[in-house]
């Protein structure tokens, strides 16, 4: 198993950047591939983007393509994702994820189901 803790999300303004984290403890860290996910009020969770267990792959939903980086460190058992430019509809509750210990093949990145792990989230808010 593996346990994970995001951080980071805060009230920003438009155009922003921002850095959250997600610390994970538990099980190799480099077993999982990691991804990121948010929720906005009345909207179901969606697909932010994913990276495989050395980071050598990854993958964007295309509404944050450009201005969304993720990436790892391995030796610190953390995943990042790098916001920038952000706007008012990146407003959400992000969530930290991680697959259930097999890593994924890059055509599951995003799919929500093939995530067995789940941070608590970190609320970004963007204010225009």
């Amino acid at each position: 198993q593996v346990q994970l803790v995001e951080s980071g999300g805060r009230l920003v303004q438009a155009g922003d950047s921002l850095r959250l984290s997600c610390a994970a403890s538990g099980r190799a860290f480099s077993s999982y591939t990691m991804g990121w996910f948010r929720q906005s009020p009345g909207k179901e969770r969606d697909f932010v983007a994913a990276i495989s267990r050395i980071g050598d792959r990854v993958y964007y939903a295309e509404s944050v393509k450009g201005r969304f980086t993720i990436s790892r460190d391995n030796a610190k058992n953390t995943v990042y994702l790098q916001m920038n430019n952000l706007k008012p509809e990146d407003t959400a509750v992000y969530y930290c994820a991680a697959d259930r210990g097999y890593g994924l093949e890059y055509a599951k990145f995003q799919l929500e189901g093939e995530y067995g792990y789940w941070g608590q989230g970190t609320q970004v808010t963007v204010s225009s």
